[in-house]
């Protein structure tokens, strides 16, 4: 009786986290319905309101059975039932009705409650027609001709642009607007990534909670609706922490190159992978060199490659839109102003300024002493370093978007399935100083 009782027990701890989850979420999204500002928002909000409900009903009567003793058969006995929910009717129909809803164009009017995506969206695919027009994604915003404005600036690397060639080579009519849509761009890309991801991981049973985290966050599915590209980013950068773990040094450092060549903001977990490379092996003594002077010259010789020739067109617009506007130096002041405490310490004038940047120079040193003092030996160790590093950059830089939490959250359920795949892998519990599995 004791052992059953005990997993009833385990079932009911993990069932009532699920109606908790989902609740929240269920929340979240019913608040984005009625207040958001955002046209976008408030139509994922509806659908997505209906699919966390639904989620924590099914995870309600999943409680109550088992409180009872029962156990459901059948599809709608799993847990991966309100997944599938979420992902249909919070992620694939909002994204679909915002997709043709957009083409009533909606683009560049400065009035958030029309938008049926949100800017970036425009301004990746503006990116790449430029960039086939003039050779580089980026306008001289001091020789417009009138005042700048945000949206004149592209504040991504040159790789983001290829997410909008599709629209820029084919787009031109109802039918192939819908069809080139950048948002089926970053979809795809990161559904490709997360499946190469896990076939090289050996197809691993997937925990739900991963799935909750990477998938069924509010995050992740509005990110998925109404913009996309920070999944793309995630996507990629899990991609190249499993081929690091799976031996595939150069090809790690090839695709991390074009996280970097995407968004900057990713740009530390190259000190990360770095270590991993070097460390990743089961025994503690043993440290391959080799492997680590591949990751990084593919690192550095692919970033310089793909940024040189976008930065000799126009040098200045290169250094304008990628470097200063998103640290908040532009002619533009960034936009990016969530209240998340990075932003509200530096809100309090130059000297909150100045303590902000110290708590991420701050953060900065501790994330290096932890790869220093614990250097990881296995995706899911280096993958935690990642979402932990990008988390604090996130919390605590002056200039911050709440919905880049997406990162850590992602690479946090990426943990989950990376551990699931090392189960019976991992090395033996390491000392100070030498690789270690967590």
């Amino acid at each position: 009786m004791a052992p059953a009782r005990s997993a009833t027990d385990r079932a009911g701890r993990v069932l009532t986290w699920d109606l908790v989850f989902y609740l929240g979420c269920f929340a979240f999204a019913l608040i984005s319905a009625i207040v958001s500002e955002f046209y976008g928002y408030r139509v994922w909000g509806n659908f997505a309101t209906a699919a966390y409900g639904i989620a924590a009903a099914h995870s309600g009567w999943l409680l109550v059975s088992a409180r009872l003793g029962r156990t459901p058969r059948g599809p709608l006995g799993s847990r991966w039932c309100s997944i599938a929910v979420i992902g249909l009717l919070a992620m694939i129909v909002p994204l679909v009705v915002l997709v043709i809803r957009r083409l009533t164009g909606v683009d560049w009017l400065v009035t958030p409650d029309s938008w049926a995506a949100q800017p970036e969206v425009w301004v990746i695919e503006r990116s790449a027609s430029l960039l086939l027009h003039h050779g580089t994604p980026y306008v001289d915003v001091t020789a417009l001709g009138r005042a700048p404005e945000v949206n004149d600036y592209t504040p991504y690397g040159p790789v983001m642009t290829v997410f909008g060639l599709p629209r820029a080579l084919f787009g031109g009519t109802p039918f192939t607007n819908a069809l080139t849509d950048a948002r089926w761009m970053f979809a795809l890309c990161a559904s490709l990534c997360v499946i190469a991801s896990l076939r090289m991981l050996k197809w691993p049973r997937i925990p739900v909670l991963s799935a909750q985290l990477a998938i069924a966050c509010p995050l992740t599915a509005l990110t998925w609706a109404v913009a996309g590209p920070d999944l793309a980013i995630v996507g990629l950068l899990v991609l190249a922490c499993a081929l690091a773990a799976t031996g595939r040094a150069g090809w790690s450092g090839f695709v991390l190159a074009l996280v970097i060549s995407a968004k900057l903001i990713v740009a530390p977990a190259a000190a990360v992978l770095a270590v991993f490379v070097l460390c990743r092996t089961h025994n503690e003594n043993s440290r391959d060199r080799r492997a680590l002077a591949w990751f990084v010259t593919t690192l550095v010789s692919a970033t310089v490659a793909l940024h040189l020739p976008v930065y000799l067109v126009a040098p200045d617009a290169f250094v304008e839109h990628v470097i200063r506007f998103p640290l908040g130096m532009g002619v533009v002041r960034s936009p990016a102003a969530s209240p998340l405490p990075g932003h509200l310490i530096a809100e309090t004038g130059s000297a909150g300024r100045v303590i902000s940047l110290v708590l991420v120079a701050a953060a900065a040193v501790a994330m290096l002493v932890w790869l220093v003092r614990r250097p990881p030996a296995t995706g899911s160790a280096a993958l935690l370093r990642i979402a932990v590093g990008l988390g604090a950059l996130v919390l605590l830089t002056p200039a911050t978007r709440y919905g880049y939490l997406v990162y850590p959250l992602v690479l946090l359920g990426g943990v989950l399935t990376f551990r699931a795949a090392e189960q019976g892998l991992r090395p033996p519990r390491s000392r100070p100083g030498t690789a270690t599995s967590s």
